[in-house]
């Protein structure tokens, strides 16, 4: 457990309290803020490395329970509750695999946690939440994978999304796509083919070894596209160079490309009306000035018109907006059966 736990005081009740959840494929967060706190600020957090199991039902929710009742009885503990007026879990995978929870979690939420209103909502919204709040606007999420989501907060207009699709389908411009054309680039280099690069096959083989035992390595790895994602740091650094090496053009070339696929996912995803807020968020962005560079000019060609907005915060960040929100009876974000499901019991 980490965080800093208050006690609820004085004349605090159980519901004062809402729990937000962040589930994803570095693990799972939980946090407790106050329903009344509109920043909903943690109280204290929880954090597993163990990521949730998908299988043929798809994320599977007996495992998301087993870590999530007992985190939410303790984090519960720690400030005084034990109930929660409101819940928020975002899960990746939630609009294509989370049928099983869309099933089972309502019910074992409020037996086990006393939680009245459930919001089960993809992790892109849970991102969305995090960086913009409840505006309207475009939110590009973007670390091993990338997916943009849009909405200008109304029922019609519901939410825009754009890519999300996975490294095979998709994810352009993502960690996994940068590492991926990376790699690409330093095979080309040690077969000669035009398009190499020998700085990026240097990389290659400091980080994996002999390039030619890459493919028996990578292909059977059900981590794989996270292995991808993590060369993509390296194709940053040769695109910047050092003291003793020349930027390399192929690698920028591939961070150029990248910034490309991000802004034309941020462009399709962009609910219309000028000044409209975008953000991006997500871990792919620490790479720094190679990517954000080319990244602001991308954005600044196809959205013209648009605002750039600093992400106020995480995906646990906007779980616990969500979960507040939906408490105080003013969610705004509109509801979708698979992007953002709302539940309320008969007595919420």
């Amino acid at each position: 457990m980490t965080g800093d736990p208050r006690r609820s005081g004085t004349g605090a009740t159980p519901e004062d309290f809402v729990l937000g959840v962040d589930s994803g494929g570095s693990g799972l967060r939980i946090a407790v803020a106050r329903a009344a706190d509109p920043q909903a600020q943690p109280l204290a957090t929880y954090t597993s490395r163990e990521p949730v199991r998908t299988g043929p039902a798809g994320i599977d929710a007996d495992h998301m329970l087993g870590q999530l009742l007992p985190a939410g009885e303790e984090l519960g503990r720690r400030v005084g509750a034990d109930r929660f007026a409101a819940v928020c879990i975002g899960a990746s995978g939630m609009g294509t695999l989370g049928d099983d929870l869309r099933a089972r979690l309502p019910a074992a939420l409020t037996a086990a946690l006393g939680a009245r209103r459930l919001a089960l909502a993809a992790d892109a919204v849970t991102a969305y939440t995090g960086a913009l709040g409840q505006r309207p606007g475009v939110v590009v999420a973007a670390g091993t994978g990338m997916v943009a989501l849009g909405t200008d907060l109304t029922s019609e207009g519901g939410w825009r999304r754009a890519d999300g699709w996975g490294h095979l389908l998709g994810d352009c411009g993502s960690g996994a796509w940068i590492g991926r054309a990376g790699l690409e680039a330093a095979m080309r280099a040690y077969d000669g083919r035009p398009g190499g690069s020998r700085a990026l096959l240097a990389r290659a083989e400091a980080v994996f070894g002999p390039v030619a035992g890459l493919p028996g390595a990578l292909y059977p790895r059900p981590d794989r596209p996270a292995v991808l994602a993590s060369f993509a740091p390296e194709v940053a650094n040769c695109a910047t160079g050092d003291a003793t090496t020349a930027p390399d053009t192929v690698a920028a070339g591939i961070l150029a490309g990248a910034a490309r696929h991000i802004a034309d996912a941020a462009a399709a995803a962009c609910p219309p009306g000028p000044g409209t807020s975008v953000a991006c968020t997500g871990g792919l962005f620490a790479v720094g000035d190679p990517l954000l560079s080319p990244l602001r000019t991308a954005l600044a060609e196809r959205l013209p018109g648009a605002r750039r907005t600093t992400a106020a915060g995480t995906p646990l960040d906007g779980a616990l907006t969500i979960a507040a929100a939906l408490a105080a009876n003013r969610l705004m974000l509109p509801a979708d059966p698979k992007l953002l499901q709302i539940t309320r019991s008969a007595a919420g």
